[in-house]
């Protein structure tokens, strides 16, 4: 009698059905036919659809001077410079970290993506004596690179998702048995844009000394914070037991992942002994060139004011979806909008009809989120203007009903899945 199958198993079987059904209907695994991009449109299949996928916040890849500055850079050194960074760097590096480090005010090291950061960082800032805790809505990233962890023996749970409460207990029962204990969260939750409660994670660190904490800020950066570094340091000055790590790959307009530090020392030691500094190709030079533009360009008001236009669209978009009755998860002021729909099925459904009407934005599915809270992930960004976000909402609120109906569902079911009260 053949075995019945495991989890991993049934998982797999499953997230292959779902990968199945979303390129079969064109949701996903699709290629820009455009000759050039504005930042607000996509030709998709011969189509020209307003495009509400970008996770471009502040649309600087757009940006001439950023254009210009990479140009630049592949002019005076080439399309690479191949080398491991062990031996020598392009001049760019350094310019681009120094000017990083005077944006956050610590020292800062830039890899190739935040992935390569994570998997560098965090084998090496971990000890065999210390514990992880992770969020369970921590990046995947994150996740990866503590899974590299297990032949060491190194403890590690999961707790609800910003349940303190469930942190702190954790804590108190393992603060007796591991030097330090970690914990790893996002600052801004890549799926549905919540935010981690920095201030009260701050107070924790206060409170318990084996407490430090490691999160990935990469969708917060940019588009909020003292010039543009982020949301958790739009919450207060750097706290001295935070490894704060971000990337360039979103609202900053350009490539990378960084890693901040809260003193030398640590810096200094990955620096040495991090194995992508050891056995890895560096960033091209038109990337670090583009990054150097990017960089003095936070470290005038002029991010401000970039901030300001986003943050002007996130509320439009807030309003106007409450206005139009739509079950937006959380209406705050990140770029990352969540309209709830439940079902798989609501939500294939919801996107292959919006692509019909000229609209292209996410489908988070699973497992990407748990099975029954699809949603329709929308991230805004400056160049979106007031008149395509509401009509994007507009024709959402026509078709959700019907995409509902489809799927015997209900706006009722929806605040099931997501606990939310009407």
């Amino acid at each position: 009698m053949a075995e019945s199958k495991n989890k991993h198993e049934i998982v797999r079987e499953l997230i292959n059905k779902v990968a199945d059904i979303t390129i079969r209907l064109g949701i996903v695994h699709q290629t820009t036919e455009d000759v050039s991009l504005d930042g607000r449109h996509i030709t998709v299949n011969g189509e020209r659809l307003l495009y509400f996928g970008s996770c471009g916040y502040l649309g600087l890849e757009h940006d001439s001077r950023l254009k210009l500055g990479a140009i630049r850079a592949i002019q005076k050194y080439g399309t690479q410079f191949s080398s491991s960074r062990a031996y020598v760097s392009s001049a760019f590096y350094a310019e681009s970290e120094q000017l990083l480090s005077q944006m956050f005010g610590k020292p800062s090291l830039l890899l190739q993506s935040l992935t390569v950061g994570h998997t560098t960082n965090i084998p090496l800032i971990v000890s065999n004596d210390d514990a992880i805790i992770l969020d369970a809505q921590v990046h995947d990233s994150v996740q990866n690179a503590v899974l590299m962890l297990n032949s060491r023996g190194i403890h590690v749970e999961v707790v609800r998702h910003n349940r303190l409460d469930m942190l702190e207990s954790r804590i108190k029962a393992l603060k007796d048995r591991y030097k330090k204990i970690w914990y790893m969260a996002d600052g801004v939750y890549s799926m549905q844009g919540d935010f981690a409660p920095v201030k009260e994670l701050y107070r924790l660190a206060d409170q318990y000394e084996q407490l430090y904490l490691y999160i990935d800020d990469i969708h917060g950066m940019s588009w909020t914070g003292p010039n543009g570094t982020g949301y958790v340091m739009s919450q207060g000055e750097y706290h001295s037991k935070l490894y704060l790590t971000t990337g360039l790959t979103k609202g900053f307009g350009t490539a990378g992942g960084l890693l901040l530090f809260p003193d030398e020392e640590s810096q200094k030691m990955v620096k040495t002994n991090g194995k992508s500094f050891i056995f890895s190709i560096q960033m091209p030079p038109m990337i670090l060139g583009a990054t150097i533009e990017s960089a003095l360009l936070h470290l005038t008001p002029e991010i401000t004011d970039m901030q300001l236009e986003l943050n002007s669209r996130i509320a439009f978009f807030n309003r106007t979806a409450m206005e139009l009755g739509l079950p937006l998860i959380h209406d705050n002021e990140s770029p990352i909008r969540f309209i709830g729909v439940g079902k798989p099925e609501t939500g294939y459904n919801m996107v292959r009809r919006m692509m019909n009407l000229g609209y292209f934005f996410n489908l988070s599915v699973f497992p990407s989120v748990s099975y029954n809270r699809t949603g329709l992930r929308i991230p805004l960004n400056r160049l979106n203007t007031y008149e395509d976000i509401e009509r994007l909402l507009t024709e959402i609120s026509k078709q959700l009903p019907q995409a509902l109906a489809d799927s015997n569902s209900s706006l009722t079911e929806i605040q099931k899945h997501f606990r939310k009260v009407a």
